[in-house]
């Protein structure tokens, strides 16, 4: 009679089956309702890593651009700046209609936000340079940083560096055919241009300068 009673107490396999069926509908019943009443949802909350990647995009901001000065610009900078000489304003009229005799350039020359500019004002005649000038940008103002008003004179951009060439007459010489040249190499540091290399070349007086042609034979 033990026997026979244990084994008729002990579930069978197919009833551990069924026991587990009814166990799993049960799990699924549970899950499906809690998704179904919101809050903490998989369905609320969308792919995962979506929301934090759109909140996070970096929009691109619309950096302003700064226009470069026309040519009249720079004449009128020039003519309104009280570092210029008067006798260099003087000579800053049209040559022709409205051209003006001004070089103007556009650069980096003292690591600002927007191009630095050279100035070169000449003579109508025989263009001879009579004041280089440098603006730099500062407080949303064009500010004089250098000048040099000693002619003939010519300013430049060279590789980042500020070339002048200053060129030098003798007693006698005309102005076409000077006798030597300095060239003066600025940088910009800090706060000003200092002088970093300085060339000086000295001319031929033979060629074009009074000198007389070599024969030629027959």
């Amino acid at each position: 009679m033990r026997g026979l009673g244990t084994e008729a107490i002990r579930p069978s396999g197919a009833l551990k089956a069924a026991v587990a069926a009814v166990a799993a509908i049960a799990a699924l019943g549970l899950f499906v309702s809690a998704c179904a009443t919101g809050g903490t949802g998989a369905r609320d909350e969308g792919p995962a890593g979506s929301q934090s990647v759109v909140a996070g995009a970096a929009k691109p901001s619309a950096s302003p651009t700064t226009k470069e000065p026309t040519r009249m610009d720079v004449v009128k900078l020039v003519k309104d700046d009280p570092e210029v000489a008067n006798a260099v304003k003087e000579d800053l009229r049209p040559c022709v209609a409205d051209e003006y005799p001004v070089d103007v350039s556009y650069g980096d020359l003292t690591g600002g936000t927007v191009n630095d500019i050279v100035v070169n004002v000449m003579t109508c005649g025989d263009a001879v340079g009579v004041g280089s000038y440098v603006y730099r940008m500062k407080d949303h103002k064009y500010q004089n940083v250098f000048k040099a008003e000693d002619p003939p004179v010519y300013a430049e951009i060279d590789r980042g560096d500020l070339v002048v060439t200053q060129q030098m007459y003798e007693k006698g010489d005309p102005v076409s055919y000077p006798s030597s040249e300095e060239v003066i190499t600025y940088r910009w540091t800090t706060s000003h241009f200092t002088e970093q290399a300085r060339t000086h070349n000295d001319y031929s007086n033979a060629v074009g300068n009074g000198g007389t042609a070599a024969p030629t034979g027959n």
